[in-house]
């Protein structure tokens, strides 16, 4: 698949944040729901004052309630659109924006660069007190309550068994026709002297669910009720769990997406669009 930029356009990357917490998620919705793509290409099309909304490609689609630190996100804009307005579209965006979402930058992408295809990782942080008095008022809409006690250090064991290359079904919503092999390359927890408790989970990228799940699988053995090697055993099983739970999605923050040097944009651009298998599996093999 060409990803080659029209003639006449150039693409723009955007850095970005946003409090997911009034959103109903990244994508563009029916029924006038508020979601932040909307915002932003509505947004883009007042300050620039075209008839066309210009559509964005995002990094990681986040879902409703979800936040973001380090969202990153492409535009193909007209070259006269850009050279006319890239001087002060920042501010111009800053001022038409509501607060719950910023762009932070706004510049010319190389060549090659999807913010999505050319991502070589994602980063999230989720958030979680076991504070029996509660959640500080002031964190409500970014860090979990979880009535139980929590071993972090039982949960650090059972999440060296997730990382690597694995077909993560058990962890993941089905979509039809999509895979969910991924590759874990991060997983673990810090009691922070707050005692608020911060997961960073980092892979090349994340299929439906799938961080919530995982920290829904790590909570039970945190607070006692399975052990260190059940959530291994259900990634082996490769079939979901009814006793994984999706935990809420407010504690979720995307912090960072990580790119390749530019000139191996345009490679990993290409190698992210091909279907992963397993090693072994039908219809699998390196090439």
């Amino acid at each position: 698949m060409s990803d080659d930029v029209a003639p006449g356009f150039v693409r723009v990357r955007l850095d970005l944040s946003y409090d997911g917490t009034e959103f109903s998620g990244w994508a563009k919705q029916a029924a006038g729901r508020r979601t932040v793509q909307g915002e932003i290409e509505d947004a883009l099309r007042t300050v620039t004052r075209s008839a066309t909304t210009y559509e964005l490609t995002v990094a990681g689609r986040t879902d409703a309630g979800v936040h973001a630190r380090g969202q990153v996100a492409h535009v193909d804009l007209p070259r006269e659109v850009w050279d006319e307005h890239h001087g002060k579209l920042l501010k111009r965006l800053a001022g038409r924006l509501s607060r719950d979402v910023r762009v932070w930058a706004l510049r010319e992408a190389p060549s090659g660069f999807n913010a999505r295809f050319s991502a070589v990782w994602r980063r999230y942080a989720y958030r979680v007190t076991d504070n029996p008095g509660g959640v500080d008022p002031l964190l409500r809409n970014h860090v979990l309550w979880h009535d139980w006690p929590l071993d972090v250090d039982a949960m650090n064991e059972a999440a060296r068994g997730l990382l690597g290359e694995h077909d993560f079904a058990a962890y993941c919503k089905r979509r039809e026709g999509a895979t969910t092999i991924r590759t874990l390359q991060e997983l673990s927890l810090v009691r922070g002297d707050d005692g608020i408790i911060t997961a960073t989970v980092r892979a090349d990228a994340f299929c439906h669910n799938m961080v919530r799940s995982l920290i829904g699988a790590l909570l039970f053995v945190g607070d006692g009720h399975r052990g260190a090697e059940w959530p291994g055993k259900v990634l082996a099983a490769g079939v979901r769990d009814s006793a994984v739970h999706v935990v809420r999605p407010h504690g979720l923050t995307l912090e960072e997406v990580g790119y390749p040097a530019d000139e191996l944009l345009a490679a990993r651009n290409k190698e992210a669009r091909n279907r992963r298998t397993l090693p072994g599996a039908p219809g699998g093999g390196c090439c």
